[in-house]
């Protein structure tokens, strides 16, 4: 997979994706930017809940007519010392609809430890949560995988 980036002006860039897709990216106000873009670390919490979503909606698939929403947030902690990369990221999956909740935590717990390239490749700490209907529902003790 290539992706070409071409700087644009002062911290802005522009990616082109083998998708045909193009990405802006700049730097916020505080490092030299004009906020015109994403910044690279935003980028990475997407790119995290977009992976894992098309896995567990992919895992999922047989009962996705049973969810009337799947809403992901992806929140970020930072090293404090540079580089400031992510040294934990917490996902919360926040689903409404009639589905069972070991049903989608096996899916979380697939599309993690299996199916996820971008978080296999971060070295963060990745926690997981799911909120079902408004409820928060703590992970099953016995195994997903199966």
């Amino acid at each position: 997979m290539i992706v070409d980036t071409t700087w644009l002006h002062q911290r802005k860039f522009v990616s082109t994706c083998p998708s045909g897709f193009k990405l802006e990216m700049d730097a916020t106000e505080k490092y030299g930017g004009l906020g015109e873009g994403l910044t690279p670390m935003e980028l990475i919490l997407a790119g995290v809940a977009g992976c894992i979503g098309i896995d567990v909606t992919m895992i999922l698939k047989r009962h996705l007519e049973q969810i009337n929403k799947l809403h992901i947030r992806t929140e970020g902690v930072r090293h404090k010392e540079l580089p400031t990369k992510f040294t934990e990221i917490k996902v919360t999956f926040d689903v409404e609809g009639e589905i069972d909740a070991y049903r989608v935590w096996r899916a979380i717990h697939l599309g993690h430890q299996k199916y996820c390239a971008v978080s296999a490749s971060l070295t963060a700490e990745m926690q997981h949560f799911l909120i079902l209907n408004g409820e928060v529902i703590l992970e099953p003790t016995e195994e997903l995988s199966s």
